[in-house]
């Protein structure tokens, strides 16, 4: 059994209900198990167009290989209707395999750890909720990297699964 992370992010339709389903039918497969899930957090566009994305993260325990998980993961895209009409389009649903345990490799299909995990606060705030010391070999602790997306806009949405006592919006003079 291997550690993955998967990053869930939308912003077209009621991404907050998009995103728990997408996560329930995640967990219905049985080869895998989800381990912890972060709170949802509100975010500026980055390099795209559209609203504001909400996002989350959750970490998971599977037996599949990183291709196997990058089909599920399609799959459940497609089934919530993502279109790609093109790069960074806005979207029903984004699903991302952030990290896949003992998995380093660049392809055109799949590439791990992801390629942009320290440049966007969307992805290394909701990670770092549900594993705060989270280490890359060749990257080091994530943690090190929040200044570097400090300027960007987030906010982490109440939410009745986790540890959110309030809305705290994320500044450069919070980290």
């Amino acid at each position: 059994m291997a550690l993955a992370f998967i990053g869930f992010g939308g912003n077209i339709g009621d991404t907050r209900q998009v995103i728990t389903d997408a996560i329930v039918c995640l967990a219905l497969r049985r080869e895998l198990q989800i381990l912890a899930k972060s709170c949802f957090y509100q975010s500026a566009p980055v390099d795209a167009p559209g609203g504001d994305y909400i996002n989350a993260v959750v970490q998971i325990e599977t037996e599949l290989s990183p291709y196997g998980l990058l089909n599920v993961c399609q799959n459940i895209e497609q089934a919530f209707g993502r279109e790609r009409p093109y790069e960074n389009a806005p979207r029903t649903l984004d699903l991302d395999i952030l990290s896949f345990e003992g998995v380093s490799q660049n392809d055109t299909e799949l590439t791990l750890p992801h390629p942009r995990i320290l440049e966007r606060s969307f992805v290394l705030l909701p990670l770092l909720e549900i594993a705060p010391d989270f280490f890359l070999p060749s990257i080091g602790k994530l943690k090190a990297y929040l200044p570097q997306v400090a300027n960007q806009r987030i906010e982490k949405l109440p939410c009745r699964n986790c540890n959110c006592q309030e809305n705290k919006t994320y500044s450069q003079s919070s980290h």
